[in-house]
């Protein structure tokens, strides 16, 4: 089973987005993914990546024919209705399909959070360490 640490950097492959620092949250069940300018419109759910704070903000509009709405508690343990995507993140040489809920993270640190539900049978977490797939791969090992 591959480790990894309390952060790394992983890749949104089907969003264009490589590198994007990741907190790695055992007490989160769901992945959430920091957007702005989220709303549905004509069947379609429409949100814009990041915010025009992040280094990596392209102002790029996604559209996802398929997705859901889900109560979610966030960080307070409040129940929040979010609209989840699926997509595809790459961790170490894994290629992983998962939901992610959008949210406005932009009072954090990281712009994406990987809880136990895509960490469960996958991967050790060991929280003295950080970017340990990010390493891995600039390593070419």
């Amino acid at each position: 089973m591959l480790t990894l640490g309390r952060s790394d950097r992983v890749d949104l492959p089907k969003l264009g987005l490589t590198d994007i620092h990741a907190k790695i949250d055992t007490g989160a069940y769901n992945c959430s993914l920091h957007c702005s300018r989220v709303e549905v419109i004509d069947g379609n759910l429409e949100f814009v990546l990041l915010d025009e704070e992040h280094p990596e903000f392209t102002g790029k509009k996604y559209v996802f024919k398929k997705f859901k709405q889900r109560e979610i508690k966030n960080s307070f343990g409040e129940a929040e209705l979010r609209y989840v995507i699926k997509t595809t993140i790459r961790i170490y040489h894994h290629l992983i399909r998962a939901e992610f809920s959008l949210s406005n993270r932009g009072n954090l640190k990281f712009p994406v959070l990987l809880g136990r539900k895509i960490l469960r049978d996958r991967f050790l977490i060991d929280v003295t360490k950080n970017d340990l797939s990010y390493q891995h791969k600039t390593q070419g090992t």
